[in-house]
């Protein structure tokens, strides 16, 4: 009875230890993608303050919306230097954090992570030209709330939602190539029905990718590889971070007031 009281014993205590672990570890996760958050709202802001005057002495150009662009804002929103400040952070998603996570430590991953918040930042920096300041805050309010909700559900539910992940990643591909086509077609009905399967789209995504990393750490987490944890919550932050991000885009497509 004593043995039996006392292999009980042990086990409680290493499923409080995963508990603790898992909390640390998802807090890390929510942590690390809410600085990541901060800082592109923070370098667009200052990006589209930069780029934009009231001036007109100090305007290079003008948008249609009559909004006056400074010499770094005709640089970034009109010349060519626009397809790179795009296609930049895609290099970084698709190339450069795959070679990190393998090669490089945590602390490397984590600089990656905020250099890539930061380009989305400048590249993101003209919603606050197009779109009322006002709006943009209502949006991410609601963004956040939804955002909240869907991912406290995949943290708790009992349901296996894995078998969602090959659907919605099929939906991805379809919004890209959707997206493209638009741009030469620039058909509002079709950019309408790309906004709603986006929204979607990124909404199951959060619940999947919250309840992945919750599994991932719970099969990970008796290996004691502290670094591959390290890693797995940037990762799993970068996850939420773009399901939040393209939300919060598809959304300000619907609630978003233009100047």
């Amino acid at each position: 009875m004593a043995d039996y009281k006392t292999i009980r014993s042990s086990a409680g205590s290493r499923s409080e230890v995963i508990d603790s672990g898992l909390r640390a570890h998802m807090n890390k996760v929510y942590g690390t993608m809410s600085v990541g958050m901060l800082i592109t709202a923070l370098a667009a802001w200052a990006i589209s303050g930069l780029a934009t005057t009231t001036d007109p002495s100090y305007a290079t150009a003008q948008m249609a919306n009559g909004t006056l662009l400074t010499a770094l804002g005709s640089a970034l929103y009109l010349s060519p230097l626009r397809w790179i400040i795009m296609l930049a952070p895609l290099g970084i998603l698709f190339f450069g954090f795959g070679h990190v996570m393998r090669k490089s430590s945590a602390a490397a991953a984590q600089l990656l992570f905020f250099v890539f918040a930061s380009l989305i930042g400048v590249s993101l920096s003209s919603i606050f030209i197009v779109y009322t300041s006002v709006s943009i805050v209502q949006t991410f309010l609601v963004t956040s709330i939804a955002f909240a909700g869907l991912s406290l559900w995949g943290y708790t539910t009992k349901k296996d939602i894995s078998g969602w992940g090959a659907f919605l990643i099929m939906g991805v591909i379809g919004i890209i190539i959707a997206s493209i086509i638009n741009i030469f077609l620039g058909s509002p009905a079709l950019m309408f029905a790309i906004s709603i399967i986006g929204l979607l789209v990124f909404a199951g995504l959060t619940a999947y990718d919250t309840q992945n990393i919750k599994i991932q750490y719970l099969q990970h987490a008796h290996h004691g590889d502290q670094q591959w944890l390290d890693k797995s919550a940037i990762h799993g932050a970068l996850s939420l971070y773009l399901d939040f991000l393209n939300m919060f885009q598809f959304l300000l497509m619907f609630m978003g007031n233009q100047e």
